[in-house]
């Protein structure tokens, strides 16, 4: 773990230098930790894909070394207390391809395989969030088989419908919103990834295990 200032109002605590599963956890339980039990001057806690930052108040900070201190020690006792296995199994279904899919052949093509071979491999991988952003609920998933890392698009569409599942580089996921997007688009999911109304507005957490299974186009209608 290192903590490295960032600008006059800033530290950045580095977890670890991957982007796996157990990465993930050690992030949610350090920005839990620093959250709950903020030293004196913190205003905000931002977690990332393998590190957190903590804000503070120049003009209430006294001494510097002291903050730091304080935020190792908090960040410290978190990660004793990562579990060995941590966040929640969500499935995903997705109905593959076609007018849900457009960019499926494309991904396919470059990977060398099948559509349907390109659908198998994306729906056996394991998955996890490694972050929330982009749109609210807006999960980047880890894990994406290395024979499927697509570049994204190199003119992003002006609409992408909420539910479109991508590939953008070496992660995938699912959109929660309509919005503009420049992931290559390989199936849709039924699923409400966000609703403003639940009680958890956002269906995926950092830290959450997911795995994609395939359905076809009558149950994803059945689904609406």
């Amino acid at each position: 773990m290192t903590l490295t200032p960032l600008g006059d109002s800033a530290v950045v605590v580095a977890v670890g230098a991957g982007l796996d599963d157990a990465v993930v956890a050690r992030v949610r339980e350090v920005a839990a930790a620093i959250e709950r039990d903020p030293p004196p001057g913190v205003v905000e806690v931002v977690p990332a894909f393998a590190s957190v930052t903590v804000y503070y108040d120049p003009a209430h900070l006294t001494d510097y070394a002291a903050l730091c201190a304080a935020i190792e020690a908090r960040a410290l006792r978190a990660e004793a207390a990562v579990p060995a296995q941590s966040g929640r199994l969500v499935e995903i279904p997705v109905c593959y391809g076609g007018e849900f899919g457009p960019d499926l052949g494309d991904v396919a093509a470059r990977a060398g395989l099948s559509r349907e071979e390109a659908v198998a491999l994306h729906q056996g991988g394991r998955y996890f969030v490694q972050a929330i952003g982009f749109l609210p609920g807006f999960g980047y998933l880890g894990g994406l088989p290395e024979r499927l890392h697509t570049p994204r698009r190199p003119t992003p569409r002006t609409h992408v419908p909420a539910g479109a599942v991508g590939i953008g580089g070496s992660l995938t996921g699912a959109y929660p919103l309509g919005s503009p997007g420049g992931w290559n688009l390989i199936g849709r999911t039924p699923l409400k990834l966000f609703d403003a109304v639940r009680a958890e507005p956002a269906l995926l957490h950092p830290g959450d295990r997911v795995r994609f299974k395939p359905i076809t186009r009558e149950e994803f209608a059945r689904w609406m």
